[in-house]
């Protein structure tokens, strides 16, 4: 797990609207180590899906690098791109709509082998069971519409299209959001034994914080279009540095009511501020209840803390706040 399968460098993405540009992604850098999970969260609008699709080149950054064993995927070709999507598959969010409902389940599974011409046509069916068995799905869900399944069903049919083509790495967008909370357990410990069994990599984007260190071995907090923290998934919740990380965990309810009822949540002023039009300084700056004059004026530099802790905050950066943070 030492080797960096995914090295992000400055990667930057912008959307036209209208004359006006929304700034998705603000020169984000990450790794991803082979073998490992990166958890990527945050509120709703922040760019953790553009950076997933980014990555996969589903959309297109407007600048920066995405090395993919070494290899800038931003300028491979085409025919480079095509032979790609048999190594990075995606894992949607919504199970209802990324499923064809005019096709059979068998269908949608066997649809990446046809278009790679992965596996003889004499051999799919024997291949589809296999897949099948993997994900916890009966035989006879080949000859079904996605409408039959419950929501659960259809996540594991998306789960099983996408380890069709025997990928590395795949990018889990949202994957139980939508779904029950009794269902979301089983799909995340399906992906975890799926990860021990075939060796994928990992980006798991979501919003419950919880499941995310479940399942992450490091996480990533993202505001705004930027990562304002990263850290191994345990050194996060026990030591969490910037103030946006520390309002996100202090949400967290904790089942104990006296203890629940002990906390005292940092609370966050304002509203996020407009991606078009995003602040001058520090992102967070307008909400945050420890911010310096410094904060409103000048983006904070991403300084390492500890081994693998990292953080873009000026009460680190700059020694001479007399600030000291502590853990929740």
């Amino acid at each position: 797990m030492d080797e960096s399968l995914i090295e992000v460098n400055h990667l930057h993405k912008e959307f036209r609207i209208g004359k006006k540009t929304l700034q998705a992604i603000n020169k984000i850098s990450f790794s991803i180590k082979r073998g490992e999970t990166l958890g990527l969260v945050g509120e709703s609008g922040c760019g953790k899906s553009t950076t997933g699709r980014c990555l996969l080149r589903l959309e297109e950054a407007t600048s920066g690098e995405v090395l993919y064993e070494k290899r800038n995927l931003l300028s491979l070709n085409a025919k480079e791109i095509f032979n790609f999507r048999r190594r990075s598959q995606i894992i949607f969010q919504d199970p209802y709509s990324s499923l064809n409902p005019r096709m059979t389940a068998g269908d949608i599974i066997a649809e990446p082998l046809h278009v790679h011409r992965m596996i003889p046509n004499s051999g799919i069916e024997n291949y589809l069971n296999q897949l099948l068995d993997m994900v916890g799905l009966s035989k006879s869900t080949l000859s079904r519409f996605p409408h039959e399944f419950s929501g659960g069903q259809r996540q594991r049919i998306g789960i099983a299209r996408a380890l069709a083509l025997k990928p590395e790495f795949i990018v889990c967008d949202e994957p139980i959001s939508a779904l029950d909370v009794s269902v979301q357990a089983q799909i995340v410990n399906l992906l975890k034994n799926l990860q021990k069994q075939l060796n994928l990599t990992y980006l798991f984007i979501a919003h419950d914080l919880a499941m995310v260190k479940y399942i992450s071995d490091r996480v990533a907090v993202m505001y705004l279009g930027n990562i304002v923290e990263i850290a191994n998934a345990e050194e996060l919740y026990d030591n969490p540095l910037h103030p946006y990380t520390q309002a996100l965990l202090s949400a967290i309810p904790i089942p104990d009511p006296v203890l629940e009822r002990k906390r005292t949540p940092l609370l966050l002023a304002g509203e996020i501020p407009s991606a078009m039009s995003p602040p001058k300084g520090c992102p967070f700056a307008g909400r945050c209840p420890r911010a310096l004059p410094k904060c409103h004026e000048t983006p904070p530099d991403d300084k390492e803390i500890s081994p693998g802790h990292r953080v873009a905050c000026h009460l680190f950066c700059d020694k001479a706040s007399g600030i000291k943070i502590t853990a929740l």
